[in-house]
C-alpha cells in the first residue's frame, strides 16, 4: 500500500512539474521552438549541446576539424606525456589536397655525426644591442592573463631549455616569464600594457625598465585572433596581479583599441620604431596581418624614402585565421589573408 501511494505522489508531482514547464514554455516569446513545442522542445536544445561531443568523438575524421584536428591534438598529447610520437600503417594526411606542406628530402642525407648546429640569425644588426636568434622554431605571443601562471612558467622554462625565444604577448612582462631565463621578446599592443603611463600613453621610463629583461620589442599592429577589432578586458578579470603587470586600475574594464592611437601612417610607425630603438638600444619589429600588397608597398616606399636604417628589424607575419581571443565570427571568417597566401605577398614585395 505504501509503495502504491508513493508512486501516486511521484506521478502527481511529475505531472505538476510538466504542467508548469508547459505553461512557462507556451507563455514565453524568446524561443519559438519552445513556444510551438512546449516541453518537447527542450529535447532539441539538449541534443544540440551533445552534438559537439558526438561530432568530435564519433563522426569527425582525424584530419577534418579546424584549427587543430584530432591527429594534431593526439601528437601534442603524446609529446606532453613524453611518449613517442610514432604512427603505424602510414599517414592519414591527404597530400593531394591543395596547400599541403611537403618538405624536400635529400637522396644523400647527412649522418648523425655530420649534423651541424642551426645557423644563427642576427636581428637588429644596426641596433646598439643586436639579438642573436639561435633557432628557427620559437614560441609566439601568448599573454599572461590569457594564459595562467603555470602555463607561462612552463613556456619560460621550456624555452630556456630549448634555447629558443619566447614572445610575452601584449599582456605585459610578468615575473613568470623570467623564471626560465630564456630570451624574451616584449610585445607592445594597442593598449601598451606594461609600458604605459596613467593616461595609457607609451612611457619611456617603463620601456627602459622592461628593456633590462628582454632582447627585443615587437609593435603589434594587428593579429589574426582579433582581426579589424580591438578588445575589452572586463573589470572582474583585472586582478591585483594583472593590474600591477599591465599598469591598469584594479577592477576597472580596460579597452585595447583596434589600432595604436599614435600610429596613423607608415611614417608614424617608422618614427615609433626609431624612438624605441634609440631609447632602449634593442631591436624593434612589427607584427601584422596583411590583406593586400598595397599596405606593404606603402611601408616599403616610406622605408626607401627615409633610408634602410628606419626599417623594422624584423616582421612577424600572422595569418587571418588566428585561433585565440574573442572576435565576431564575420570578422574572424573574412578579415585577413591566411599565411599560405600572405607570406608570398610579403616576400615578393620585400
Amino acid at each position: 500500500m505504501f509503495l502504491i501511494e508513493s508512486i501516486g505522489w511521484i506521478g502527481i508531482t511529475l505531472i505538476v512539474v510538466l504542467a508548469i514547464i508547459f505553461y512557462l514554455d507556451f507563455s514565453q516569446s524568446r524561443h519559438s521552438v519552445l513556444r510551438n513545442f512546449p516541453v518537447l522542445g527542450h529535447l532539441r536544445y539538449f541534443l544540440e549541446k551533445q552534438g559537439v561531443y558526438f561530432r568530435q568523438y564519433f563522426f569527425a575524421n582525424d584530419r577534418e576539424e579546424l584549427p587543430f584536428n584530432r591527429a594534431t591534438r593526439s601528437w601534442v598529447y603524446q609529446a606532453a606525456k613524453k611518449e613517442p610520437g610514432t604512427i603505424g600503417f602510414g599517414s592519414t594526411n591527404d597530400l593531394r589536397q591543395p596547400g599541403s606542406y611537403i618538405f624536400i628530402n635529400s637522396p644523400y642525407p647527412s649522418l648523425g655525426e655530420a649534423h651541424c648546429e642551426t645557423c644563427t640569425t642576427v636581428i637588429g644588426a644596426e641596433a646598439d644591442k643586436p639579438f642573436i636568434s639561435k633557432n628557427i622554431v620559437n614560441i609566439s605571443a601568448m599573454s599572461y592573463g590569457a594564459l595562467s601562471k603555470p602555463a607561462i612558467q612552463a613556456l619560460s622554462i621550456g624555452a630556456g631549455k630549448a634555447n629558443v625565444w619566447l614572445n610575452t604577448g601584449e599582456g605585459g612582462l610578468s615575473p613568470y616569464h623570467l623564471e626560465g631565463e630564456c630570451d624574451l621578446i616584449f610585445q607592445i599592443g594597442t593598449a601598451k600594457y606594461g609600458v604605459r603611463d596613467e593616461k595609457g600613453n607609451l612611457s619611456d621610463q617603463k620601456l627602459k625598465e622592461v628593456a633590462r629583461h628582454v632582447r627585443a620589442f615587437e609593435i603589434k599592429l594587428s593579429q589574426g585572433a582579433k582581426p579589424g577589432k580591438g578588445g575589452l578586458l572586463p573589470g572582474v578579470k583585472v586582478t591585483p596581479a594583472i593590474s600591477r603587470i599591465r599598469g591598469i586600475p584594479i577592477g576597472k574594464p580596460s579597452i585595447s583599441p583596434n589600432r595604436h592611437l599614435d600610429i596613423k601612417t607608415p611614417d608614424d610607425l617608422l618614427d615609433k620604431i626609431d624612438h624605441i630603438r634609440s631609447l632602449t638600444g634593442l631591436p624593434v619589429g612589427i607584427k601584422t596581418v596583411i590583406s593586400s600588397q598595397v599596405y606593404i608597398e606603402r611601408l616599403c616606399e616610406a622605408i626607401v624614402r627615409r633610408g634602410s636604417h628606419s626599417a623594422p628589424d624584423f616582421i612577424t607575419l600572422d595569418g587571418g585565421d588566428g585561433g585565440t581571443a574573442a572576435a565576431p565570427q564575420a570578422l574572424a571568417d573574412h578579415v585577413g589573408l591566411p599565411l599560405s597566401e600572405s607570406l608570398f605577398i610579403l616576400v615578393d614585395t620585400l
